[in-house]
């Protein structure tokens, strides 16, 4: 796949849309491919997180519990798994199985905090995402009197 190709593949993403085009190609040349074959877990819940996961190509189901129940949620690409594991460290919430075979891009927390540190404007745009989010969840709380 051509260089311009992913970085549109990655605007897809909504935390991505915006950022700059040099840090989308420093986000393509730098990001980790790991392939997954059907059944390989991505990640299991409670372990450690060091970064985030584009999926590019397959499914990955989600699962809160590991029991045998269906998936909570099936993702295909262009999903982003464990944005919040880009920016702070984390445990994951959720279980992630490769359902077909699989391409994920792995970003670091690193690499993200790197691109986050040589592009201004793409960490303006970040902090402008969250800052909504978190208003946005603030506005959901309902107090109980």
């Amino acid at each position: 796949m051509a260089l311009d190709d992913d970085i549109g593949n990655l605007r897809r993403i909504p935390l991505f849309e915006d950022f700059e085009t040099e840090a989308l190609r420093l986000l393509a040349f730098s990001a980790e491919t790991k392939l997954l074959r059907a059944g390989d877990a991505l990640f299991r819940r409670g372990e450690p997180s060091d970064g985030g996961f584009i999926l590019t190509n397959g499914s990955i189901a989600l699962e809160r519990r590991d029991d045998g129940r269906p998936a909570d949620r099936i993702v295909r690409p262009f999903a982003l798994l464990g944005e919040n594991a880009m920016i702070t460290q984390t445990t994951r919430p959720i279980t992630a199985i490769a359902r077909e075979p699989a391409t994920v891009l792995k970003i670091s927390r690193a690499l993200f905090h790197r691109i986050l540190e040589e592009y201004p404007e793409t960490a303006a745009h970040v902090r402008r995402r969250l800052a909504t989010r978190l208003e946005e969840f603030a506005r959901e709380l309902t107090f109980d009197a």
